[in-house]
């Protein structure tokens, strides 16, 4: 081990084992308990700063000397805040207890005093012995010690870890593999020094000393917590992990919080306005010390100042803080809990979306998170996984190259062949469709029957045979098992394993092999190798692997064949399809006792045995002969074209980041359209230096500046000439002198180009140092899509933090497997894929489905409805709270800056939380601009999310100015109006308590009426909030006023009977209704004239549907005139049915193509004069711009 600390277990020696102070095998997850509750959770909730600000708030209320408010105004909104959120958090820990108390009251046989005894598992200790039965759940992590079945295997499921199904094989140390008895085990006192607790699921080092020896344990002697045992009687293990410091529950930390930019902006936002709230106390409490000064001075003899007052200074410092607690609600307390409630509804939306629903593997998609909807519909950047999630990760052995003859013919041309006389055992599922492959292996050529003996000797797939005959295997990959399928169907039958041997049935005999050594595969090896001997005694070495690691470890004699097999290589990947070489090594009785016993050195090495292993696997494969290489095909999921179209139509840039080699990434591109025949160029950049990776991408980077430019002098030239001419655009020139370079047609289709970068893994190492990092940026962020390809897992990672540093854009990475958790968390939004490769990824991740194809409507419906949702919530709410609050800032102007508030403290204490609560969060919930299948229809829609258009600095102060001056309307207006006015009866209306009753009535009138206009689609449910709210109001109004509440409680009902007197005046209601027509016809007047003069894309959209709905469907057949044109070099086997629905790409743009016809003049222009502001100051070749017309509506 390479760490300092280790960890001591001896077995059956409890006193022993509790000196060190091991964790128990309970576990809690849970936070709370009855006792601790209240004060965790106030204090988890009072550490965010609008709770603690409320409470501060709260504190003041309670000093009379500076509160003219009652307490409860505060503290009724603020208890309610507190309540929902602990009910939520109280649920969430209620079901963590229930989880925790099935689990830990789960029974275990537990060896005691040599006999076995039922334990709960929160009572197993570390050095227990446990035994396990078939289908029992490993209780914590175990060193196998014996098993039922032979050699002391014993077989595994470990969905619960990693998602996997398939069946994992676990192997006791031999010396122990015996010790089946309790009895045996009872006396059983070795001790393990291993490694301390750590999340690495995959690993694992220590080293077992029993009578006097030593002994390595790896992984594969390990049980681990959350593990299920099959396919095994029974096993005994020895804890050496318990509770907390199991692998499964180190691997349980919490996930990094992710916060969405509107998040961000709203925290920012928040503090601006307690700094605005500062400043109007400052001001009302300057405006406090003149009043007192020079006219307060004068009511002395009459109305002296209270006690503790004795200056006008000290009376302005009173009225500070009285002013800060009446304009307290600028910064609404509802605002975040409002926000967490309508994140919850567009999650659920998400849940519940059945076009988003698999049918075929029953999967819904899931919002793992509230938190980031709105950063769904913002989103610039995908980093995408190739295998299992463009491509389904369903194997199929479609090609083969064996001593340099290549094997393997097109499905459309030849008819699928019968293997069943031949060979009784073959899979009928399986296709192949070259019968030249099988001719040789009925002839007995030698390579080829060297071939398949490879393919089934040469890997880690566990055999199942239900029946005579009918083998199910059990791969760790689909590759391994579409290999084992394929060497089985050509008469190599692999038909079960054990520690030491696999059988196969090779021509219909069976043959068993001596399994010497297994060379595992991992992510640095690139390959794999199994030693093994056979019946005559002969010792081979087979092995595996990417052809970039495998071919510079042959022999030199293999110069030709290798060279053939490179061609056949090239040729596979350039047909989309997943190679792999193969070859084997004599090896001398000599030479394998010699490698047999630095193995075994550097198997029981304690101090870093990896690396000590993996050099001695460097020896051994060296040297060896070349078998061919073997061609898997793994098909596209349905409409992935499709839908990275309809992506990139939104401005959204799409990056593949890939373990596959550089052809086979690039056919996959082709073939999801990623990349087409008319972009411009396909820049590659595969050098080995610094220096050349630095040079390409700098050619690369000119090109495109080269080709921006000449673009721009084309579009002036033909705006010249089409002026010299007096024609259009589409004219053809010909003739006139001066004749110009250049058909018309052909300055169009040069302004139109695109780019793509493909860039290796080696390259991108160098690419991503600090020195290349800025210029890799500029190029790659110039391409409309980026594919990079043989990346490891954290260099997908660490380019995902790249485009995140340099481009300040929010990023989205998905995938399906173990090696994307990395770049999910990385980026600002994870999407996991459940599909073949287990769920690891779903669990590292924001949102999953089952298909790439659902994340157009995750994006373009879902995400950009709730950022649209969110905006227009946030603005209202702000407009509607400063519109409330800023009528006091003007009555303290007329009132001698008292303090005294314009509204009943009730109406203070009811407007956030039951007046106007409900319609807005109606409307976060569930608003639209246009219906989900034209979000779909028109992608540029996705547009304003990107640009943050909707909600940002300037629109917030559009909100407060508009709130302000309708504040000033309902103060003003009133207030003109009934200083002068009379009842019928001849009584003044000149009163406090009537113009309270008119201004609160006028304001609630106004924001109804505000939000009904900025309510773009109803439903029962805005109806009912809104119409309701506004009932509501006064029927809590007239209760209030009633003379039986005054009865009951004269100290806190002043306004007794106000609303009754006030509301019977006819001049209120003409106040109230000219308060609310000046305050509405220039918000109506306003926005006729931005629909008319720069309507918005939805506007546009809208129309655009009022118009067909209107007119009849045109003929589809003028929509899909212009054709594609197809890459004749490659033949998509695996593509059927996907080349023909987008050609190049185009007819993805047709429906945007009819709407930009129609909208030329605003639709795509305003936007595009955003797009540009937005990157005034930044170089072309950092702006994020694909190329210079990706702007344009297509």
């Amino acid at each position: 081990m390479c760490v300092c600390e280790e960890r001591r277990v001896r077995a059956n020696d409890r006193e022993y084992n509790e000196k060190f102070q091991y964790a128990s095998n309970c576990i809690m997850t849970s936070k709370y308990n009855i006792i601790t509750f209240l004060p965790v959770n106030l204090f988890e909730q009072f550490q965010e700063v609008a709770n603690t600000y409320f409470l501060f708030l709260l504190i003041l209320q309670l000093i009379p000397q500076i509160s003219s408010l009652s307490w409860f105004t505060t503290i009724v909104p603020l208890a309610l805040v507190l309540s929902i959120t602990a009910v939520k958090d109280a649920t969430d820990d209620y079901f963590r207890h229930k989880s925790d108390n099935q689990v830990n009251n789960r029974q275990s046989q537990v060896l005691i005093r040599g006999s076995l005894q039922n334990e709960k598992w929160m009572n197993v200790r570390v050095g227990d012995i446990i035994k396990l039965e078939n289908n029992q759940f490993v209780a914590a992590d175990l060193l196998l010690l014996s098993s039922t079945e032979p050699h002391g295997l014993c077989y595994i499921e470990t969905a619960e870890l990693d998602g996997e199904t398939n069946m994992k094989v676990r192997q006791s140390v031999s010396v122990t593999s015996e010790l089946g008895d309790p009895n045996n085990l009872a006396s059983f006192d070795g001790e393990v020094v291993c490694e301390p607790p750590n999340n690495k699921l995959d690993r694992f080092s220590g080293t077992l000393y029993w009578r006097e020896k030593k002994y390595s344990l790896t992984n594969q002697n390990m049980l681990l917590r959350g593990c299920v045992l099959r396919n095994t009687e029974a096993c005994y293990g020895l804890v050496i992990f318990a509770g907390p410091d199991t692998k499964l529950m180190q691997n349980s930390g919490r996930t990094k919080f992710k916060r969405t930019s509107i998040d961000r902006l709203m925290n920012t936002l928040v503090l601006w306005i307690f700094g605005f709230l500062v400043c109007m106390g400052m001001i009302l409490a300057v405006g406090n010390a003149g009043w007192e000064k020079e006219v307060g001075s004068l009511f002395q003899s009459y109305l002296a100042w209270d006690t503790p007052v004795n200056n006008f200074l000290f009376s302005a410092f009173l009225s500070f803080w009285s002013y800060v607690i009446i304009l307290n609600t600028v910064v609404p307390i509802s605002l975040y809990v409002s926000v967490e409630v309508i994140r919850l509804g567009h999650s659920y939306f998400i849940n519940w979306d059945q076009q988003m629903f698999c049918s075929q593997c029953n999967t819904a998609a899931e919002a793992r998170t509230t938190t980031l909807n709105e950063e769904l519909g913002q989103v610039e950047y995908i980093f995408s996984d190739k295998t299992g999630t463009l491509t389904q990760n369903i194997m199929t052995f479609n090609k083969c190259s064996i001593n340099g003859q290549s094997y393997g013919k097109d499905t459309h041309t030849t008819c699928r062949l019968d293997f069943t006389p031949f060979n009784p055992l073959a899979d009928p599922d399986f296709c192949f469709y070259d019968d030249k492959l099988l001719e040789s292996v009925k002839v007995g050529d030698s390579c080829t029957h060297e071939f398949f003996r490879l393919l089934s000797l040469c890997h880690t797939v566990m055999s199942e045979e239900k029946s005579e005959g009918e083998l199910v295997y059990k791969a760790q990959s689909p590759d391994e098992g579409a290999l084992v399928t394929a060497a089985r169907n050509f008469g190599f039958v692999f038909r079960s394993r054990t520690p030491g041997t696999i059988t196969t049935t090779e021509m219909g005999r069976t043959v068993t092999y001596s399994l010497l050594a297994i060379l595992d595969f991992n992510n640095i090896r690139k390959r794999m190798s199994v030693i093994v001997r056979n019946p005559e005694g002969r010792i081979r070495l087979y092995c595996k692997g990417a052809d970039t690691v495998l071919l510079e470890r042959l022999h030199p004699c293999n110069q030709e064949v290798m060279s053939i097999t490179s061609d056949h290589l090239n040729e596979y990947a350039t047909d989309g399809l997943r190679t792999l070489a193969l070859a084997y090594r004599d090896l001398s009785e000599d030479e394998w006792e010699a490698w047999s016993e630095s193995h075994r050195f550097a198997d029981k090495a304690t101090d870093c045995r990896e690396d000590r292993l993996a050099a001695a696997y460097e020896e051994i494969e060296q040297n060896m002969m070349l078998l061919g290489a073997t061609a898997i095909e793994d098909k596209l999921q349905e409409g992935v074209p499709e839908t990275i179209a309809v992506l990139s139509l939104a401005n959204i840039k799409i990056w593949v980041l890939t373990g596959d080699k550089q052809e086979t990434a690039v056919n996959i591109g082709y073939s999801c359209k990623m990349l087409t025949d008319d972009m411009t160029e396909v820049f590659i950049i595969s050098g080995h230096t610094v220096q050349s990776v630095r040079q390409e991408l700098r050619s690369a980077l000119l090109m495109w500046a080269l080709f921006v430019f000449l673009s721009r002098r084309a579009r002036e030239r033909m705006i010249e000439l089409s002026r010299r001419r007096g024609g259009g655009v589409g004219k053809q020139l010909h003739g006139s002198p001066p004749p110009p370079p250049l058909p018309l047609s052909n300055l169009m289709d040069n302004i139109s180009g695109e780019f793509a970068l493909v860039i290796n893994g080696h390259s991108l190492a160098h690419a991503l140092e600090a020195d290349m990092e800025a210029e890799f940026v500029s190029t790659a962020c110039a391409c409309k899509a980026v594919i990079c390809c043989r990346v490891t897992p954290l260099q997908k990672a660490q380019v995902v933090e790249l485009i995140k540093k340099h481009k300040k854009a929010v990023t989205l990475a998905i995938g399906d497997g173990a090696n994307d958790i990395s770049m999910i968390k990385s980026a600002h939004i994870g999407v996991g894929i459940s599909g073949q490769e287990g769920i690891q990824a779903v669990l590292a991740s924001d949102y999953s489905f089952s298909q790439f194809r659902f994340l157009q409507r995750l994006l373009l419906v879902h995400g950009r409805w709730s950022y649209l949702r969110m905006c227009r919530f946030l603005c209202y709410f702000f407009y509607k709270n400063f519109a409330f609050t800023m009528v006091h800032f003007w009555f303290g102007f007329f009132c001698g800056f008292s303090a005294q508030t314009v509204y009943d403290q009730y109406f203070i204490t009811l407007f956030n939380i039951v007046y106007t609560s409900l319609p807005v969060l109606a409307m976060g919930i569930f608003d639209q601009d246009v219906p989900d299948h034209r979000s779909l229809e028109y992608p540029k829609l996705y547009e304003p999310g990107q640009l943050n258009l909707l909600f940002n600095k300037r629109e917030f102060f559009i909100c407060i100015a508009q709130g302000i001056y309708t504040s000033v309307v309902l103060f003003f207006v009133p207030y003109a109006v009934l200083s002068n006015a009379t009842q019928s009866n001849g009584v003044p209306l000149a009163d406090y308590q009537t113009f309270a009753v008119t201004t609160a009535t006028a304001l609630v009138i106004v924001v109804s009426v505000q939000i009904v206009l900025d309510t773009g689609f109803w439903t029962v449910f805005n109806h009912v909030f809104v119409w309701g709210s506004l009932g509501s109001y006064f029927i809590i109004m007239f209760a209030l006023h009633s003379q039986t509440l005054f009865r009951i409680f004269p100290n806190q009902f002043h306004f007794v009977g106000s609303a009754q007197s006030t509301l019977l005046q006819p001049v209120v209601w003409l106040t109230i209704a000219l308060a609310t027509a000046i305050c509405i016809v220039p918000v109506l007047a306003f926005r006729f004239l931005k629909l008319d003069l720069k309507p918005q894309l939805s506007d546009t959209v809208r129309y655009t549907q009022l118009v067909r709905q209107k007119r009849r469907k045109p003929p589809e057949g003028r929509l899909g005139a212009r054709g594609g044109s197809r890459r004749s070099g490659y033949a998509f086997a695996h593509q059927e049915g996907f080349g023909e629905l987008i050609t190049s790409g185009k007819n993805m743009r047709l429906s945007s193509l009819a709407l930009a016809s129609f909208a030329s003049r605003h639709s795509s222009s305003w936007i595009d004069t955003l797009r540009r502001k937005k990157h005034t100051h930044t170089p072309p070749s950092t702006s994020g711009e694909c190329s210079p017309e990706t702007n344009q509506i297509k």
